[in-house]
C-alpha cells in the first residue's frame, strides 16, 4: 500500500483525528463546577445547556427577553448553589436538580410580569407560582426531557465535528443529518460512495461515545 506524505495525510478526507481524552466523569466534573472561577467547565456547561434553559422558558410561555433573563438568572443561581449539590442517584440527579431551579426562575418571571401588569407588590404563594409556571396543557417535565436529550445530542455533534476532518464530517452531515442519498453525496463531494458509508460508521461510533459520556456527566 502506498504511504501518504505528511501533507497528503492532512488533507485526506478519510482522516479521523486522534481522539482526545473524554471530559472528566460525572462526580469530578460536578466538583469542578463548584469552583466559580473554573471558566472552562462553566463554558462547557453554558454551551451545552443554555439552549435547553431558553427553550424550556419559551415553551412555558415566556417572551424572548424574559427567557433570556431566565437563562442568565438560572446559571448564576446554579453557580451559587452548586456547593450545596450532592450527587446521589437514589435521591435525585443533576438533571432533576437543574430543572427544579429552572422552574423556580420561570415562576419568578411570571410573578414579575404579574406585578408589572397589576402594579401590585403582593407575593404570590408557592402553589400559584407552580401553576403559573406550567401553563394549561404543558407538561414541563416532558419538555425538559426532550430538550435535555436534544442538548446532549447537539453538544456531542459539536465536539465530534471539531475532532474529524471537515470533509469527513460533511459527508456525515449530508448523508445522515440531511438524509441525502449516498450516491448524491458522493457525487457532490467528489468521493467514492464507500467513503460516505465509512464516514457514517466512524462518526456514528464517535457520537455514541460522546453522548454516553455526556449523559454520565450530568444525569
Amino acid at each position: 500500500m502506498t504511504q501518504l506524505s505528511m501533507a497528503e495525510r492532512k488533507t485526506d478526507p478519510r482522516r479521523i483525528e486522534p481522539q482526545p481524552e473524554f471530559l472528566p466523569t460525572r462526580q469530578s466534573l460536578l466538583e469542578r463546577l463548584k469552583q466559580w472561577d473554573d471558566q472552562e467547565s462553566w463554558r462547557d456547561f453554558f454551551d451545552t445547556y443554555s439552549g435547553l434553559l431558553y427553550a424550556t422558558a419559551r415553551k412555558a410561555g415566556l417572551e424572548d427577553a424574559e427567557a433570556q433573563d431566565v437563562v442568565q438568572d438560572t446559571v448564576i443561581l446554579v453557580a451559587r448553589k452548586m456547593g450545596e449539590f450532592r450527587y446521589d442517584p437514589e435521591v435525585d440527579s443533576f438533571k432533576g436538580w437543574l430543572l427544579y431551579w429552572t422552574r423556580k426562575r420561570i415562576a419568578l418571571a411570571y410573578r414579575k410580569r404579574a406585578r408589572t401588569q397589576s402594579h401590585s407588590t403582593t407575593d404570590l404563594d408557592e402553589q400559584l407560582l407552580e401553576e403559573v409556571a406550567d401553563p394549561a396543557g404543558l407538561d414541563l417535565e416532558a419538555v425538559w426531557e426532550e430538550g435535555w436529550a436534544r442538548a446532549i445530542w447537539e453538544a456531542a455533534v459539536a465536539r465530534v465535528k471539531d475532532r474529524v476532518a471537515p470533509k469527513q464530517f460533511q459527508m456525515f452531515h449530508l448523508y445522515v443529518i440531511k438524509e441525502q442519498p449516498a450516491p448524491d453525496v458522493a457525487r457532490a463531494l467528489g468521493v467514492a460512495v464507500a467513503q460516505v458509508y465509512l464516514a457514517k460508521h466512524r462518526i456514528s461510533t464517535l457520537l455514541k461515545k460522546e453522548v454516553d459520556q455526556l449523559k454520565t456527566q450530568f444525569e
